[in-house]
Formats: C-alpha cells, sequence, structure tokens
C-alpha cells in the first residue's frame, strides 16, 4: 500500500471517531470492534516482508505497544453514560490529548528511526495503520468493558431507519456478569432505566 493510500485512511479513521465521539454516540460494539480490527489487517498486510531487521521489529512492536497503552488510557477517559436505556460514550478533553501524543510518538518514533538508524526505517514506516488500529481496538475494549461493568446495555449495532437496536447474545450474557460488581472510573450514574428495543444478532 501506497504512503499517501495509508494515510488517507488514517486521516479518515481518526476523523471519523474524533467528530462521533467528540458529538457523543451510543456505545455500538461492531463499530468499536470490527472497524479497528479491519484497520489493524490492513496495516499488517502492509508490512509483510518489510520488516527484515531486529531492530525494526523491536521499533515496531514498541510502537504498537504505545499505541496499545495510550488506547487503554483513552477507553479510560471517555464518558459513558446511559440514554434511552443503553450505553452512551462521549470524548473527553483528556481523550483527544491522549490522541494527539499516539500520534506524535508514532512519528517521532519513524522520525529518529530514519535519522539513526536508516537502514532499519523501510520496515517502520508504513506501520502507522497497524499501530493506530491496534491502540482503537484497545481503546474499544477498555469502553465496552466499562460500559458493560457499570450495568449499562450495549448495542451490537444501531438500527436504521427506525428499525430497532440489534443486540449480541455474547456481550448480554459478560453485562449480566459483570454487572453485579461495583462500577469503575468515569461512569456518570444512570437515569433512564428504559430497556432498549432489541433484535438478537443471530
Amino acid at each position: 500500500m501506497s504512503g499517501p493510500v495509508e494515510i488517507v485512511l488514517i486521516v479518515a479513521a481518526i476523523g471519523y471517531l474524533m467528530v462521533r465521539r467528540l458529538m457523543g454516540e451510543p456505545a455500538q460494539a461492531k463499530q468499536m470492534l470490527i472497524l479497528p480490527a479491519v484497520l489493524s489487517v490492513v496495516g499488517l498486510s502492509t508490512l509483510s516482508g518489510e520488516v527484515k531487521t531486529p531492530a525494526s521489529m523491536i521499533f515496531l512492536v514498541g510502537t504498537a505497544a504505545v499505541s496499545v497503552a495510550l488506547g487503554v488510557l483513552r477507553g479510560m477517559s471517555v464518558r459513558i453514560s446511559r440514554r434511552d436505556g443503553t450505553a452512551f460514550v462521549r470524548y473527553t478533553a483528556l481523550t483527544v490529548a491522549l490522541w494527539v501524543a499516539n500520534i506524535v510518538v508514532k512519528i517521532g518514533v519513524n522520525l529518529a528511526l530514519d535519522a539513526f538508524a536508516p537502514q532499519d526505517a523501510g520496515g517502520v514506516a508504513n506501520s502507522m495503520l497497524l499501530t493506530i488500529g491496534v491502540g482503537i481496538l484497545a481503546e474499544g475494549l477498555v469502553v465496552l468493558y466499562r460500559a458493560l461493568r457499570a450495568g449499562h446495555q450495549v448495542v451490537w449495532t444501531q438500527g436504521s431507519d427506525g428499525a430497532p437496536a440489534q443486540t449480541s447474545p455474547l456481550l448480554d450474557n459478560i453485562q449480566r456478569n459483570l454487572a453485579g460488581r461495583p462500577a469503575e472510573w468515569n461512569t456518570q450514574p444512570a437515569h433512564d432505566t428504559a430497556p432498549a428495543r432489541r433484535n438478537l444478532v443471530p
């Protein structure tokens, strides 16, 4: 994959998340899991055969680990409340700051590697899609865990054209198992306890 195409995908993915979650939206497991998984797989495919030296592998694993750690912190910083009986998520200023830190760290590492070990830089230069993808996945997993542990209903995906939301039996079972434990982090008290309309995902 060429550099410009990768940059367009990254900007589109981050812009999509930023706009929707700064405004606030229902927590949708499909969006939080499938999108970053696809980005990670596509990013991994662009690196096939390019990471050839121990140094480039160490830098790749290191930047991916930093992205996952920052993704976990972003997931902890997201504000979660309840609307219409389901979990509702919204980015905070801290979430945005952590996003900026993630991108700065990744670009800084690439520049440092290019300056001090240019022979190893080629295999890592196109790894931003992979590292961003695993970071978004880590963020989504933390947000889902927090919402389920707080006892909020998490839908699989929102219905379109007035159709009811779809839920996942697996998520419902996890929610029932976690709901009895104390809620953690930045979860607001629930006021709307009306059950959401649901269709089960096959």
